[in-house]
């Protein structure tokens, strides 16, 4: 008896999933607006990812922390990026732009001659948002976690882990960072220093 009814319930699971509103916005594409940039503008760490894509996966492995600052262009499209990120136990400073493309909701990173493309999905909780990678991929899909302090609330976690859920990956595939291990303190404080002696000399 119990088999008909277990096969009952996972039939519903794609009715069930494609109702969860997380669901929703990982099949959706929701334009960017002036209002979503603002949003997002400022301060942001990266809290944890999870991808089947193996250079990506193999990537995530070896972050041990990563904040960064986004200045977004409201009239040419762009956001100017300024990252920090420990990994192998070093600090690596890295400044890039990113291309914005407002209708479909994408924004897209040059790193070399390879085009990044990823999806930028708001949640309800302001002080987060994710990014997805290749979501129509089974063998490359991903998605990130960006909070606006340090460490992610269990709440925030959660529907994260909602959205893992989604696309059919496990909790068990995700990777989280460690603030603990951030080594970038140094280097950062050195740039705000310059920055402030910058503004006091213009």
């Amino acid at each position: 008896m119990a088999l008909p009814w277990a096969l009952a319930i996972l039939s519903l699971l794609p009715v069930l999933n494609a109702q969860n509103p997380v669901c929703a916005n990982l099949t959706t594409a929701t334009p960017i607006t002036n209002a979503t940039l603002n949003r997002i503008s400022g301060k942001w760490f990266y809290i944890a990812a999870a991808f089947r894509n193996p250079l990506f996966n193999e990537s995530i492995h070896k972050i041990q922390t990563e904040f960064f600052y986004f200045y977004p262009n409201l009239t040419e499209d762009t956001a100017l990026i300024h990252e920090y990120q420990s990994t192998e136990d070093q600090c690596i400073y890295n400044s890039s732009l990113l291309r914005i493309q407002r209708e479909n909701g994408t924004m897209t990173k040059f790193d070399g001659k390879k085009e990044h493309v990823a999806r930028l999905l708001l949640l309800k909780d302001p002080g987060v948002y994710m990014l997805g990678f290749f979501l129509g991929d089974e063998q490359n899909k991903g998605l990130s976690l960006y909070a606006d302090k340090p460490e992610a609330t269990p709440e925030q976690l959660e529907e994260f882990h909602e959205a893992i859920a989604c696309i059919g990956m496990h909790k068990s595939d995700i990777v989280y960072t460690d603030w603990k291990k951030n080594l970038c303190g140094p280097l950062h404080k050195q740039h705000e220093l310059e920055l402030e002696k910058k503004e006091k000399q213009s």
